[in-house]
């Protein structure tokens, strides 16, 4: 049933790459089959509740810019009111996911018990419209960086009692995400860094974040959860300076905790470019490591210092992403969330949906230009070849450790090997690339 919010907008449908309709799919068709697969079960998109229903448009600078009638959603009246506009954006979108923090979809309560009361009802309440729109959770986490409590942390905080209230919030969210059926549970160290290291004592707080998130692994075992646990690198941005900077640094933690076979990694976008990085080689790093989970899709502004979150617009960086997505055997139980907020001069209820119509249409186009390199082949045997030679049996011996470097440099000697140097390519590539996109 219509709530009223987006009038009289009934539907998002395709209408191809012709229409210049504003509400309509030009690129996303769910069941067009991409490499044997439906587009919408490769790209799995979900919608996120944070900045679509609970940010009121506010930046550092200037206040509450979007008029929403669920504001400031102080009750459960209101947070089902917020539950009706969401499913019907999710369902109107026809995104088969959505995502959620626990402040996002309940009253703030006055302590602990009555958050998870809140909770437990708005959860029967999001059990109800998932069985009748048929959306699913992709995944659920916990806000532990907004209130004034996690101001010098969550697990990293100095104050143990802080610890102890974020374990049982991440318990109650993880239960509440088991009940829905997401298929991961997200940890996003919001305050998990320092400010300064005058009142910071790294190994306590290293100690602190790898036993809260061995707490959560056991506790997925005890409940019988089967989706994902992942870790959502970012290097700074709330804090100078955070402990899950980037990918290689969230799996030389997890390797130091004995969890690198038990925790993948969430990437968004943003936060590759605020690391100094591109989100090509942050998902690049995840895959050669075993551990990537999910990814949330958005982008940055590269004039600006900060995490904008804006919708993605550039395809060639989109595809290079997918590219190596599809070459992992795609996305598992992850997906691709639009952690993406509308600019706050965006005030109508239509720009929520024409910003996840563009956002999902340029998904479409960089998942299908990834797909058809792929099925070309140049890129990737290309770098088959250039490392063809460490297939060879006295290399691979080389490598396995079968050969001292004294035996090394013997050989070398006595087989006058003098490489010559090879070209990289990287013209070249570039303009392959450029075929697709």
């Amino acid at each position: 049933m219509s709530t009223g919010f987006f009038r009289d907008i009934t539907e998002i449908p395709f209408e191809g790459a012709d229409s210049t309709n504003p509400l309509a799919f030009r690129h996303y068709n769910p069941n067009e089959v991409v490499m044997g697969k439906r587009m919408e079960d490769h790209l799995r998109f979900a919608t996120c509740y944070w900045h679509n229903f609970a940010w009121p448009g506010s930046d550092p600078f200037g206040g509450q810019t979007f008029d929403r009638p669920w504001f400031p959603a102080d009750s459960m009246e209101l947070a089902k009111l917020k539950a009706d506009v969401a499913f019907e954006m999710f369902t109107l979108l026809k995104s088969p996911y959505y995502c959620f923090h626990d402040a996002d979809v309940r009253p703030e309560g006055a302590n602990f018990a009555e958050n998870t009361k809140n909770l437990n009802e708005i959860v029967d309440y999001f059990a109800q419209k998932q069985e009748e729109t048929g959306v699913k959770l992709l995944w659920g986490t916990a806000n532990l960086f907004s209130q004034v409590k996690f101001m010098s942390g969550a697990s990293t905080n100095p104050d143990p009692d802080v610890f102890a209230f974020c374990a049982a919030t991440i318990k109650t969210c993880m239960d509440a995400t088991h009940r829905l059926g997401g298929e991961n549970y997200v940890l996003w160290g919001g305050r998990e860094g320092y400010e300064t290291l005058l009142n910071t004592d790294l190994a306590k707080e290293d100690a602190q974040m790898g036993r809260m998130l061995n707490l959560v692994v056991e506790h997925k075992h005890k409940i019988g959860f089967k989706g994902e646990i992942l870790v959502e690198p970012k290097p700074q941005e709330p804090s100078k300076h955070q402990y899950d900077y980037d990918t290689a640094t969230v799996y030389g933690f997890l390797k130091r905790h004995g969890l690198e076979n038990e925790v993948k990694v969430n990437i968004e976008q943003g936060h590759a470019i605020l690391a100094g990085h591109s989100f090509e080689h942050e998902i690049a790093t995840a895959t050669s490591l075993g551990i990537l989970g999910s990814i949330d899709m958005n982008r940055n502004d590269y004039q600006s210092g900060w995490d904008t979150d804006q919708f993605p617009n550039n395809v060639p960086e989109v595809a290079l992403a997918y590219y190596h997505i599809l070459q992992d055997g795609g996305l598992k139980t992850g997906g691709t969330n639009f952690d993406a907020k509308l600019r706050r001069q965006s005030l109508d209820a239509e720009d929520l949906l024409i910003a996840h119509i563009g956002g999902m249409d340029v998904c479409a186009r960089g998942l299908k230009a990834a797909a058809a390199m792929i099925e070309d082949g140049t890129l990737p045997n290309f770098v088959k070849d250039r490392y063809a030679d460490w297939d060879k049996p006295v290399n691979q011996s080389m490598l396995a450790g079968n050969e001292s470097l004294d035996e090394i440099a013997a050989r070398v000697e006595a087989q006058d090997i003098n490489p010559k140097p090879r070209s990289g390519k990287q013209e070249y590539l570039e303009n392959v690339v450029n075929r697709f996109v």
